[in-house]
C-alpha cells in the first residue's frame, strides 16, 4: 500500500510552512488516491501534534479523509 510521510521536523516553528505543507500533503494524496498519509509532528511538548489535529478538524479537510490514528 503506498503512504505519503510528512515529517514536520524541520519546521516545526515555521507556522504558514506548517500549514502550506499539510494542504500540500492532503492534497497530493487525494490527487494521487493515496490511502494513507503519516504525519510525524515530532518530540516535544506536543503543541505541534495539537496544531496537526485542530488543522485535520476544518471541515473543508475533514471532509477528505476518513479516520486519524494517533500513536502514543
Amino acid at each position: 500500500m503506498a503512504k505519503i510521510v510528512l515529517d514536520l521536523h524541520a519546521i516545526f516553528n515555521k507556522g504558514n510552512s506548517i500549514d502550506t505543507e499539510l494542504n500540500r500533503v492532503i492534497t497530493e494524496a487525494v490527487d494521487k488516491k493515496i490511502a494513507l498519509v503519516e504525519i510525524i509532528p515530532g518530540k516535544g511538548s506536543g503543541q505541534l501534534k495539537k496544531r496537526v489535529l485542530r488543522f485535520l478538524q476544518q471541515p473543508e479537510i475533514k471532509s477528505l479523509y476518513h479516520s486519524i490514528r494517533e500513536r502514543r
